[in-house]
């Protein structure tokens, strides 16, 4: 309910909104932006876009699709890689004709590219609550293997035993089709 009340408030753009918001959720985006941007200014820089986001786009927020924490962690999630490719191609001395998507990606590859990440989703939807956990801190959230071990009271080599057989259990579901 106090979810409600904030987008409420954001979206009315209503003293103090922004502020609790901050104060709410800025540990939740720190913890998302961190495994996947190493340098301290690129996380800073990044939460600062999530939160001028959050600020742009509230109004597009819909509780129906999601929770409100639910979309939090997809656009600093998002953020955070469109930071870090952008990092890459800097340091990598890309062109911008490099940075334009490649023709190949047409519209069949395109969605082929879509209905290969739609089986791979609902397969990871249909494992156990923890394997899923794990797989997706490990691959969606980019967070490090210790640092889920810490968070999940596992050693480092169970988590690491534990995302090999979830990788073969997905292998094996999608036919050899999933690479892990």
């Amino acid at each position: 309910m106090e979810d409600t009340r904030l987008v409420h408030a954001l979206q009315n753009r209503q003293n103090g909104a922004m502020e609790r918001f901050q104060t709410a959720y800025t540990p939740l985006l720190r913890y998302i932006i961190a495994p996947i941007l190493p340098d301290e200014r690129d996380r800073e820089e990044c939460l600062s876009d999530v939160l001028l986001q959050v600020w742009d786009s509230i109004g597009t927020f819909d509780p129906t699709r999601a929770t409100l924490t639910t979309w939090l962690t997809h656009l600093a999630r998002n953020a955070a890689l469109n930071r870090r490719r952008g990092n890459e191609h800097r340091r990598e001395g890309g062109t911008l004709d490099e940075a334009m998507p490649d023709a190949a990606d047409g519209p069949e590859q395109s969605l082929l590219k879509a209905e290969a990440a739609r089986v791979l989703w609902a397969a990871v939807e249909r494992l156990g609550r923890r394997d899923r956990e794990l797989f997706l801190r490990k691959y969606y959230y980019y967070q490090p293997t210790a640092q889920i071990a810490a968070e999940s009271g596992l050693t480092v080599r169970a988590v690491e035993g534990k995302l090999y057989r979830i990788r073969k259990h997905l292998q094996s579901e999608l036919g050899g089709v999933f690479h892990g």
